[in-house]
């Protein structure tokens, strides 16, 4: 499940790809044009700093900007970075795999299954790209007329 970090996260670099280029935005305005909590957008978008998604500069002047072209940032691994593996339980994960107590990797009907879901994740995450998910346009909202519809 992504979590909020990573779904912050991936706002965040959502609303620095709209910049033109060389233009930087404040963590505070990011923040509250997304609903995100101030100092928890600080620490994640350092994290994405670290990762070589983003350029900061500090000062008056300063803010963050993408550090690579929005086409080149895959989403795979801007939640492995923020989140972790992709595969919902430990002994499924290509990165970090660790196997259960309870069952034989080799013959775990659960594993087997969780490891369709995790390449099924990883196909859709590590395809798209920051461009992509941008490009897929605001999601309906949902109210009381439409799921009654």
């Amino acid at each position: 499940m992504l979590t909020k970090k990573g779904k912050y996260g991936l706002k965040a670099l959502s609303a620095l790809a709209e910049l033109p280029p060389g233009q930087l935005a404040f963590v505070g305005e990011i923040a509250s044009a997304n609903n995100i909590p101030k100092k928890f957008l600080d620490a994640i978008l350092a994290e994405l700093r670290n990762a070589g998604f983003v350029y900061s500069r500090k000062g008056k002047t300063g803010g963050y900007s993408l550090a690579r072209p929005p086409e080149e940032i895959k989403i795979g691994h801007v939640v492995r970075v923020l989140d972790g593996p992709l595969a919902p339980i430990p002994c499924a994960s290509k990165t970090r795999f660790q196997p259960c107590d309870d069952c034989d990797v080799a013959t775990c009907q659960v594993r087997h299954l969780m490891l369709e879901v995790r390449n099924a994740i990883a196909e859709v995450l590590d395809n798209t790209s920051l461009t992509e998910l941008r490009s897929l346009g605001p999601i309906e909202t949902l109210t009381s007329e439409t799921l009654t519809a």
